[in-house]
């Protein structure tokens, strides 16, 4: 049974920093894509960034150049370290696997999921 476990969320004041990871097991974590999510009250789930099986990385626009994705495949666990952080990325984040060839964004196309951590950040 796959199971994917985040942590590392809370609360932090803008321009401060904070580590997510995601925890795999049940699966062959170094075939997977990994990717995180995040979903703000209101809004629909929106892609934050992915790290390839080769270690190729991918962000959105909006947290390119503060966010960095990295992979441990001893650990089985996927990082997103989160740097000057903005209001505007309060949202509960999510780690997602995808066993398929080529990055996507499209959450739809994400095979397991966490349950989520929760990120703050005070103005």
């Amino acid at each position: 049974q796959v199971q994917l476990v985040e942590s590392g969320g809370g609360l932090v004041q803008t321009g401060g920093s904070l580590r997510l990871s995601c925890a795999a097991s049940g699966l062959t974590f170094s075939t997977y894509i990994m990717g995180w999510f995040r979903q703000a009250p209101g809004k629909e789930r929106e892609f934050v960034a992915a790290i390839h099986r080769s270690g190729g990385t991918y962000y959105a626009d909006s947290v390119k150049g503060r966010f960095t994705i990295s992979r441990d495949n001893v650990k089985n666990t996927v990082y997103l370290q989160m740097n000057n952080l903005k209001p505007e990325d309060t949202a509960v984040y999510y780690c997602a696997a995808d066993v398929r060839w080529s990055v996507t964004s499209r959450p739809g196309e994400y095979d397991y999921w966490g349950q989520g951590t929760q990120v703050t950040v005070s103005s």
